[in-house]
């Protein structure tokens, strides 16, 4: 089944997409250079060139799927707690937020009324330096004076969406609706921006 950014699942969807594409685009070109050199005897032909240009695409394939064999998933039990303090909270999973100098490993966000709340599922990265790249991204997108804050405890990020799912409650804030109601073209939502900086 598909899975989409956001997602639970989706970078395990992404380590067997980008794994079998590799495989079938390297499989593809060194295929098409054996032909050529059963063809003709040797690697002089055009069957080489066609090879050697092949690689080009499979290169790419084969540096995604590293970068996604190399994330960090949410864990199905973190996944079950985060649900169940979900409320009516939009959480989005599985991200791999890219930087210039590295990547960041986040597994679920949510944002409300100008907070952005987000769980590290690695424990080696430093949480301030994820706070200040969205930080940077959402003030580029014209995002400015949020309030963004990443856990690296998950019972902590669960008693923050509680919070979060109070206030919105309170104020009668409808996150999905903000979301679908969004138009290609128009300025992204800041949850759309998470997305757009991930993998």
């Amino acid at each position: 089944m598909k899975k989409y950014k956001g997602d639970f699942g989706y970078i395990a969807y992404r380590k067997k997409i980008t794994t079998v594409r590799t495989v079938i685009c390297l499989a593809a070109s060194v295929g098409i250079f054996l032909i050529g050199l059963a063809i003709n005897g040797t690697q002089k032909n055009v069957f080489s060139i066609i090879a050697a240009l092949g690689c080009l695409p499979t290169g790419w394939s084969a540096v995604n799927m590293i970068m996604f064999l190399k994330a960090k998933a949410c864990s199905d039990d973190a996944h079950r707690e985060i649900e169940a303090h979900r409320g009516g909270l939009l959480i989005n999973y599985d991200h791999v937020i890219t930087s210039y100098d590295k990547n960041f490993n986040v597994a679920a966000s949510t944002v409300l009324d100008k907070n952005i709340c987000c769980l590290c599922s690695d424990d080696a990265a430093d949480t301030d330096d994820i706070e200040k790249h969205i930080k940077k991204m959402m003030a580029q997108g014209g995002y400015s004076n949020y309030s963004i804050k990443v856990f690296d405890k998950l019972d902590s990020f669960c008693s923050r969406l509680d919070q979060l799912e109070k206030l919105r409650s309170d104020k009668n804030i409808d996150p999905q609706a903000i979301e679908d109601s969004w138009v290609p073209g128009t300025a992204q939502t800041a949850a759309g921006i998470l997305l757009s900086i991930s993998l």
